[in-house]
């Protein structure tokens, strides 16, 4: 089963980690989490271990809302967001990647969470990212 990285409890997540898991896709990492951080965004990363899934996990929020979660894996790290059905049209509706806008249709759902799951390896997906985050932001 593939999980994701970073599963050893008593290490900490740092930069020294990130850049030694994430290998070449770390300038993207930096790239993205600079952007998000930043003013337009004002997205907070939160690292913590969780012991159901046995793996640091990053939950990135605006100010209590969860926008979504961040894994590290060999070469690149992966954002989840999830999403009520309600909202799926309006996902669909994004100027992004096609394949980004049919995850909702193809996958399994949580519950009632419909998840829609981006693997960053390169600069270029950062664009459909930060239009994911501005529509999460807004939803109700």
């Amino acid at each position: 089963m593939n999980r994701p990285l970073l599963n050893d409890k008593t290490i900490p997540v740092t930069e020294e980690v990130l850049r030694k898991t994430l290998g070449k896709s770390f300038p993207v990492y930096e790239k993205m989490m600079a952007a998000i951080t930043g003013p337009e965004y004002g997205l907070t990363p939160e690292w913590r271990y969780y012991n159901d899934g046995k793996a640091w996990l990053c939950k990135v929020v605006y100010k209590k809302k969860t926008i979504f979660w961040l894994s590290a894996w060999n070469g690149f790290f992966q954002t989840s967001f999830y999403f009520m059905e309600r909202h799926c049209q309006g996902l669909a509706e994004l100027a992004i990647d096609e394949q980004i806008k049919n995850q909702p249709k193809s996958a399994k759902p949580f519950g009632t969470l419909f998840p829609v799951t981006l693997k960053m390896s390169n600069t270029e997906q950062i664009g459909d990212l930060l239009k994911i985050i501005e529509y999460k932001k807004k939803l109700k």
